[in-house]
């Protein structure tokens, strides 16, 4: 029995690279960290919500690379200054990636009561109709 991908099955023309998309995307970071939720807020919206207490605005760093919105975290070693007695909050770095679909774009971001909030908003796709001319050939 043939194993069919998107990049082999015939009426699929030109999705090899979704499939190295979804490949990628399920080979991404596992562990869980920050918590995340996704929310759609509205038919075109959506919004990312990272717990991501006790970093500060600067600590963090939002971009958005080859489709995909990465989130990174580096919290500043004041820490070498205080002196511990316990130490049960997670003070380490983090990388979080999402996967943006075509026409996903980025809104603003902000900082509420220790969550990161992203907005997203998809734009709709323009609907587009080509006709194609067939020619005669040279025969």
């Amino acid at each position: 029995m043939t194993k069919l991908t998107l990049g082999t099955h015939p009426f699929l023309l030109g999705f090899e690279q979704l499939e190295r998309l979804v490949e990628r995307t399920a080979k991404a970071s596992g562990d869980g960290y920050p918590p995340y939720n996704i929310e759609q807020t509205s038919e075109r919206s959506y919004r990312i919500t990272l717990a991501v207490a006790g970093f500060a605005e600067a600590d963090l760093s939002i971009t958005v690379e080859d489709n995909q919105l990465v989130v990174r975290g580096r919290q500043s070693d004041s820490a070498e200054e205080r002196v511990f007695l316990h130490r049960g909050i997670a003070a380490r770095q983090f990388q979080r990636s999402f996967v943006l679909a075509d026409g996903v774009e980025v809104g603003e971001a902000v900082m509420e009561n220790g969550l990161l909030h992203i907005d997203l908003s998809r734009q709709p796709a323009d609907s587009v109709v080509q006709t194609i001319r067939i020619k005669r050939s040279g025969k």
